[in-house]
């Protein structure tokens, strides 16, 4: 199964693992965060990174982080190899979800998981009506629950 290691300025990387883990309690092994604190090396930040590797032992992994071109993904480059380990910048909550309900998945199918799932995530939301309804006029002697 493949884990994952999710990189990103402080505080966002445990923020999202602990999301991960309130729906999907049973992924604690399988996901790890580092947090990059505002004034840590990159060099430092690599160091705990390779730390992070190790705690999720010899397996498949992914990368996440959040912003590309930033110290989170600047060390994750340095930390992949593209055959046993891929990276994917942009992190959201969506995408994680989708890496963790997919992990037993090949390194590459879970790859585009994550990336589907990070674009279907965002969208916008109607505010005068749901999605894809007509709005019905309100009847005040009409009780309508929907379940």
């Amino acid at each position: 199964m493949n884990s994952i290691l999710i990189i990103a300025h402080a505080p966002l990387a445990h923020a999202l693992r602990q999301c991960a883990l309130h729906v999907f309690p049973d992924c604690a092994d399988g996901v790890v965060a580092l947090d990059v604190q505002p004034h840590t090396s990159p060099e430092e930040t690599f160091a705990m990174a390779r730390i992070a590797i190790d705690q999720l032992g010899n397996g498949q992994f992914l990368v996440l982080t959040d912003v590309f071109g930033a110290t989170p993904c600047n060390v994750a480059q340095k930390l992949v190899d593209g055959i046993k380990s891929k990276l994917i910048t942009g992190v959201n909550l969506p995408m994680l979800l989708r890496t963790v309900s997919y992990r037993h998945e090949s390194l590459e199918a879970l790859v585009s998981r994550a990336l589907i799932g990070g674009t279907q995530g965002i969208m916008q939301v109607a505010i005068t009506a749901p999605q894809n309804q007509a709005r019905k006029k309100h009847d005040p002697n009409h009780h309508d629950h929907q379940q």
